[in-house]
């Protein structure tokens, strides 16, 4: 079991028409870390909706000939996801088309939402008939709910808004406007940009406003939503300042890339101090520092440059296995496709091994396999978070105590498990550190939840079996 973070979100708003369907697939590719379940692009060609989405990776569900069908248009969403709510099928693919009363509108949205099941319940009593299993869905039903009565679409947003516990940071496109809204704790990362040739983007996370020659501008703040239209750029703060902001600490730990800047904190330098806390909190005696590809990488080089140890590259990971490679039955034949190691640099060594996480302890205890094969003499393994030992109810794909080995042993009795010489946890006390500040939300280590937490919490109700259904 793997942590997974549910999507990412990439939109852009243009004054003249541009090939938005082409900017959207680079953008998306720059967030294909976020989620690599389903991805979809939708594009505004003077209020028609042009869209494609499917399961896969950005590159298997848009080919060239796919690209050019799309037509010029002022506007797009898109999205890709790895679903935390929902199930894994075409139903679930985004950014989610709704055409009502007032028009048209496309929703994509990023992470997820506390209260999903009673609203989409009193929803569902109303008379409303959902055709996905996504909480996405959810939001859209009710903002075109309020739409009816509302007299602006962002109007709808912010009534929504009212409605919506835990996480969402969402893109949001009418026949007219480009709409980005976040939630008020600012749980999940959003930010906005702009191209020499005057295209706003917006995206989940600064890497691919570079990656589509888009200048940062700044993260869009908890609770705001900004309209893009031709009127300009307008900034809504009803919402601002309700809550505490509460940014998601696995962001700087796991799910961004190294190379974005998030709430003006580098991931990387956030990576590579959390290294050197390690370093001083765990020191080992050792040969060499070695990471897991590719999130453990910055921490080992923080680790090497406090400790002084050497740095080497020990395990690598292939990087060409997409969707449709056909996978193993065994999860231990999964890892030795996915990594392999430098025998030369780890033979006969002793190593300290450093990832970000440990979740179930299967795959760590693979690559401790795979490391002492090829003849490392001791394993010494640092995770770069704490213990998870709460589940987790704003998009990290941590839904129960069952399957956290950190909730069953102690450190001594995973690292026997595991395999290693010895293991160490970051301390939960330092996590300020990585952000940068005290605005962040550690509940899957700590269990101080932001919101209430939900009291139904199956990640699709409709996945039970009938003897199941009263």
């Amino acid at each position: 079991m793997s942590i997974h973070e549910e999507c990412g979100v990439f939109g852009l708003f243009s004054e003249k028409p541009v090939n938005a369907a082409e900017i959207c697939y680079f953008g998306l590719f720059a967030l294909q870390h976020r989620g690599q379940e389903s991805c979809g692009i939708v594009v505004n060609e003077d209020g028609l909706f042009v869209s494609h989405k499917d399961l896969g990776l950005v590159s298997e569900v848009f080919s060239k000939e796919t690209l050019l069908s799309f037509p010029k248009g002022k506007m797009a969403v898109s999205h890709t996801r790895y679903g935390t709510t929902g199930a894994a099928n075409r139903n679930n693919c985004q950014p989610i088309v709704v055409n009502h009363q007032k028009g048209r509108m496309a929703v994509a949205h990023n992470g997820n939402l506390s209260n999903a099941a009673a609203l989409r319940t009193s929803l569902e009593l109303s008379g409303a008939i959902f055709h996905t299993s996504s909480d996405t869905e959810t939001i859209a039903y009710i903002i075109t709910k309020e739409r009816l009565t509302a007299p602006s679409i962002e109007e709808a947003l912010s009534r929504a808004m009212n409605r919506l516990e835990g996480a969402f940071s969402l893109i949001l496109m009418s026949p007219q406007k480009l709409i980005c809204a976040r939630d008020p704790y600012g749980f999940r990362p959003l930010c906005f940009g702009k191209t020499d040739d005057g295209i706003y983007i917006v995206a989940s996370e600064s890497c691919a406003l570079k990656a589509v020659g888009a200048h940062y501008i700044r993260d869009v703040e908890p609770g705001e939503i900004l309209i893009f239209s031709k009127k300009g750029l307008l900034s809504r703060r009803e919402h601002c300042g309700q809550t505490p902001k509460r940014i998601c600490i696995f962001e700087y730990i796991y799910f961004a890339r190294p190379d974005s800047v998030i709430d003006g904190r580098s991931v990387h330098t956030a990576r590579i101090h959390a290294g050197a806390v390690l370093a001083k909190t765990h020191p080992v005696t050792a040969d060499l520092v070695i990471g897991v590809p590719d999130s453990g990488l910055d921490a080992a080089i923080g680790y090497s440059r406090a400790s002084g140890i050497p740095y080497e590259i020990g395990l690598i990971k292939n990087k060409y296995i997409g969707r449709t490679f056909i996978s193993p039955q065994d999860r231990q034949d999964q890892v030795n496709i996915k990594l392999s190691a430098v025998e030369e640099v780890v033979r006969d060594k002793r190593i300290i091994l450093i990832d970000d996480s440990i979740v179930r302890g299967t795959t760590s205890g693979r690559i401790v396999s795979i490391l002492r094969e090829a003849g490392a003499k001791e394993i010494h393994m640092l995770v770069s978070a704490p213990p998870f030992l709460y589940p987790c109810y704003y998009g990290t794909d941590i839904d129960s105590k069952e399957d956290l080995i950190a909730c069953h042993y102690s450190v001594d009795e995973i690292a026997k498990i595991i395999g290693v010489d010895s293991l160490g946890y970051f301390p939960i006390g330092c996590l300020s550190e990585l952000a940068g500040s005290q605005d962040f939300c550690s509940s899957c280590f700590d269990g101080s939840y932001p919101t209430e937490i939900p009291k139904e919490n199956r990640k699709n109700r409709y996945e039970r079996r009938l003897s199941e259904i009263e």
